[in-house]
């Protein structure tokens, strides 16, 4: 398993980032294959956080890609900073 973490600061709207996340890009990241589990977490104080989890490398970074064209065609309006990503293989996990 792979996962990204993708940690956005300065969010000017965060429930209208959260709508447009859960409407738009849901929908497309459920479609990358390998797709294990993906998350949009509201951390507070203008920050977000997303997480996917993937069965392979190759679905993580294609997530990443559209990620990046994602936001930057529908919320860069609501995300003005880059996003920080971290990624890597998953060496211990717990599921239910």
């Amino acid at each position: 398993m792979y996962a990204t973490v993708r940690r956005y600061e300065g969010v000017t709207d965060p429930r209208e980032a959260a709508r447009r996340v859960a409407e738009g890009f849901v929908p497309i990241i459920s479609a990358v294959p390998g797709l294990l589990a993906y998350y949009w977490v509201d951390a507070g104080n203008g920050v977000m956080v997303s997480t996917s989890v993937f069965a392979s490398r190759d679905g993580a970074d294609e997530s990443n890609r559209m990620a990046a064209d994602w936001v930057k065609d529908n919320l860069a309006a609501l995300l003005p900073n880059p996003p920080q990503i971290s990624a890597g293989e998953v060496v211990a996990h717990r599921a239910q």
